[in-house]
């Protein structure tokens, strides 16, 4: 898996900032924090608007990076974070992909928008990355099905630092209110499974650690 995502990202687009939407996104920010599972707000872009302890417990301990941390945008993580295999288990095929075509339908129906043409510019710079954006994901959307881009209700592996939970599973629950949607956010929700296993510190660096494939994605075959 390549991690790379060239230049300066650009200014996270902002969330309309009249008295009323202020205020609804501070009480959203309460209710966040009442959440116990980790949960954030985004936009179209991915653009962390909100995030609870929760999360911030979830991804504290990933590394710095420029342009790809998880309360910056949560896209931007999935993809190009070297650190994100460490907490997304089965980083590649469980995250990265259904998110990647997650981003090529948001691509699709919003048209020219500069968040999004930004992070599709830091894809198309990296080789393995715009391979399987390009040739990768049809494949692997008619193995798996359409059902596999949806966000709400799918369950993805975790590696959770709270060796309570260990190596879980978590259900996003995605949730968009009226007026989160005329603000143009989704919340989305990680709701914790019992712990499956609990890996081991060498194991978990073992996994951080690994090369990325040298022309393509594990999990989708190489272009013809």
């Amino acid at each position: 898996m390549a991690y790379q995502a060239g230049g300066q990202r650009p200014a996270p687009r902002p969330v309309p900032e009249t008295p009323e939407a202020q205020a609804y996104l501070e009480d959203c920010a309460g209710l966040l924090e009442a959440v116990s599972f980790p949960s954030l707000v985004v936009d179209h872009c991915w653009d962390v608007v909100l995030t609870n302890s929760a999360f911030r417990s979830l991804f504290g301990g990933v590394g710095p990076h420029p342009t790809a941390m998880p309360d910056d945008n949560f896209l931007r993580f999935v993809l190009f974070h070297p650190d994100a295999p460490t907490v997304l288990g089965e980083h590649e095929a469980s995250w990265c992909l259904p998110m990647l075509a997650h981003f090529a339908r948001t691509v699709e129906s919003h048209g020219p928008d500069h968040g999004l043409q930004a992070i599709r510019r830091d894809i198309a710079q990296d080789p393995i990355m715009e391979a399987a954006y390009r040739h990768g994901l049809p494949h692997w959307i008619r193995a798996v099905g359409e059902a596999a881009v949806e966000l709400d209700g799918a369950v993805r592996p975790l590696l959770h630092p709270d060796p309570r939970w260990g190596a879980t599973d978590c259900r996003v629950v995605a949730e968009t209110s009226r007026t989160l949607e005329e603000l143009g956010c989704t919340r989305l929700t990680f709701v914790l499974r019992e712990a499956r296993r609990a890996p081991s510190r060498d194991r978990r660096t073992r996994r951080a650690a690994a090369p990325r494939a040298a022309s393509h994605l594990r999990v989708v075959p190489a272009a013809d």
